[in-house]
């Protein structure tokens, strides 16, 4: 995520923070730099402009030219102004007493509506509330089918019809979910363009019929600046209360992310990091400006550790770290555990400094699974003891797993290599360990190397 803009920052900051003493003159000739690549980012022209004379407008005073540190103020600076830039934060998912819910999501053709829906739902549903999906997109089969594939793997219902018209639809879907006790109502809506008058007729009478508690524009970060028009045009014909960015886990530039805020002045709700259900998160401006300025994420990284990872275990497993004992089966369980916070490239990506760090080292995450079919290809005392595997033990692990037993060779060696760095490394583990997170991970997950 915004691995292009983040290089180029970096770059900037690298040579301005290797300046002996900052003066006007190279303070602007670093901010020209930092417009550049804003721009290369597909950030907003006008957006630049603004940012750019707020930032020099601080950068330049005496304040800065007198501190110790003044390439690290300038980075402060410009944090600050990204994090009022995109900012404030939206107000996380809430919902009316009484009447169901309705949240609308509205937005362009193929810009996700459908599955944004359903993490919807299951965000809601996480909260405690009965969803209830409407499929109001008729305009495309597809969508319907679609909608209730995504359902039926949530055990969320979904109201459709055959044809019809999607303002009496959604009413129909109203109704519906007040006789059968549906507390939030998410209507998946057909993706249109802004030019399409009658289409977007069509949205307001859907909007008035339904009275929606939300109204949520869905646009592919991806497109950059034309997400950005297409909000301004939707905004100014619709009036929606926020946004949500899909796709933004193959967004390397940033540019509607920075400028949709700043165009529309509404904020950025949530956004979508990935193809997976759970895989929708709360838009945090801080968080973004770190991750944009190649800072890390260490507090989403956290929150999504402590989702994945129950206290009680951390505990268990730094304690069997301590005393020696961790087994294969820990191992294991460690992996399964990652696996649920998100795509590892992802998570590596949230910690300060390895962002650009990251390029030209991929993770492979065909390796993962393949070292959890080694494992559970063995013997519950094969993975308490390693050592009992011999030459005809790892034969069978390998048949099993569809392997080689040198693969297994490899995979015990990686393993007693890892306990032994995790017991070095105990006494002054990071965060990550005492969250039950492994410090050291096969290398066998990477290929490719840093550039």
């Amino acid at each position: 995520m915004f691995e292009a803009i983040t290089k180029s920052l970096e770059a900037v900051f690298d040579r301005l923070r290797g300046r002996g003493r900052l003066t006007r003159e190279n303070i602007q000739e670093g901010l020209r730099e930092v417009r550049t690549a804003l721009l290369e980012a597909d950030v907003n022209y006008k957006v630049v402009k603004d940012l750019i004379n707020r930032v020099t407008e601080k950068a330049v005073g005496e304040e800065v030219l007198q501190s110790v540190a003044p390439g690290q103020q300038i980075v402060k600076i410009i944090y600050d102004e990204l994090v009022r830039l995109m900012g404030p934060v939206g107000q996380p998912m809430t919902f009316q007493e009484g009447n169901p819910t309705v949240i609308m999501l509205v937005g362009l053709h193929g810009c996700g509506k459908t599955t944004t829906s359903a993490k919807l739902a299951k965000l809601a549903l996480s909260k405690g509330r009965k969803p209830l999906l409407v499929a109001a997109d008729i305009q495309r089969p597809a969508a319907i089918e679609q909608l209730k594939v995504l359902g039926k793997q949530l055990g969320i219902p979904v109201y459709s019809e055959n044809g019809g018209q999607p303002p009496l639809l959604c009413q129909r879907a109203f109704d519906y979910a007040i006789k059968n006790g549906q507390n939030v109502v998410i209507l998946d809506t057909a993706g249109r363009l802004h030019i399409d008058e009658e289409l977007m007729a069509e949205l307001r009478e859907i909007k008035e019929r339904t009275k929606p508690y939300s109204v949520l524009f869905v646009c592919d970060a991806m497109t950059g600046q034309d997400a950005v028009n297409s909000a301004k045009e939707f905004n100014s014909q619709l009036e929606f209360d926020g946004a949500i960015l899909t796709k933004m886990d193959g967004d390397t530039r940033g540019g509607a992310a920075l400028s949709i805020k700043a165009v529309t002045g509404k904020p950025i709700k949530y956004v979508g990091v990935g193809e997976k259900l759970d895989m929708l998160e709360e838009f945090y401006p801080d968080r973004m400006a770190s991750r944009i300025l190649g800072m890390g994420d260490v507090v989403t990284l956290v929150e999504k550790a402590q989702a994945a990872v129950k206290e009680e275990d951390a505990k268990a497993f730094a304690r069997k770290i301590k005393e020696e004992s961790l087994t294969l089966e820990d191992f294991l369980d460690q992996l399964q555990k990652i696996k649920k916070m998100g795509p590892l490239q992802e998570l590596l990506s949230m910690i300060p400094g390895m962002g650009t760090k990251m390029e030209g080292l991929e993770v492979e995450e065909a390796q993962m699974k393949k070292i959890e079919a080694m494992i559970q290809s063995m013997t519950k005392e094969e993975r308490a003891n390693p050592d009992l595997i011999d030459g005809s033990h790892r034969q069978r692990i390998a048949r099993g797993s569809a392997t080689t037993p040198h693969d297994i060779n490899q995979l015990l060696k990686q393993f007693r290599f890892m306990k032994k760095m995790l017991k070095t490394a105990f006494g002054g583990a990071t965060s990550l360990s005492r969250m039950g997170l492994p410090k050291g991970l096969p290398a066998g997950m990477f290929k490719g190397k840093r550039k």
